[in-house]
């Protein structure tokens, strides 16, 4: 069987792709991961979708700037005083959702928007 498994072709079926719509969703759980080469810090939350029986994780956020919508990722940046960067995309979303820290967000409940295929907070 291992050798029919060797001789399989590419096949033509398009795999079936389900987006979640936008939609109000609950942070259950708020994480720091090191991401990439550089090992850089990103925050990664948890949340419940009503559409999905599963939990599923979000790292960016949508904000207006400059009188546009930019998707910018979720970075744990921290200033020189050990604080989370001022104007930072972690900031704004932090502001926008009334929370003084990332431990904060819990329990809370954040609109979603859709950019591509993908789902992630909004802010403005």
């Amino acid at each position: 069987m291992e050798q029919q498994e060797l001789e399989k072709g590419i096949g033509n079926i398009e795999p079936e792709r389900k987006t979640l719509q936008p939609k109000k969703v609950k942070i259950v759980q708020v994480d720091i991961v090191e991401v990439g080469e550089k090992k850089n810090k990103k925050v990664t939350i948890l949340v419940k979708h009503p559409d999905k029986e599963e939990t599923i994780n979000l790292s960016s956020v949508n904000l207006l700037i400059d009188k546009k919508v930019r998707t910018i990722g979720l970075w744990y940046n921290l200033d020189s005083d050990g604080n989370l960067q001022k104007g930072s995309a972690l900031a704004e979303f932090l502001t926008f959702t009334n929370s003084k820290n990332l431990k904060d967000l819990s329990g809370k409940e954040v609109d979603t928007d859709l950019e591509g295929n993908f789902l992630c907070f909004r802010a403005y």
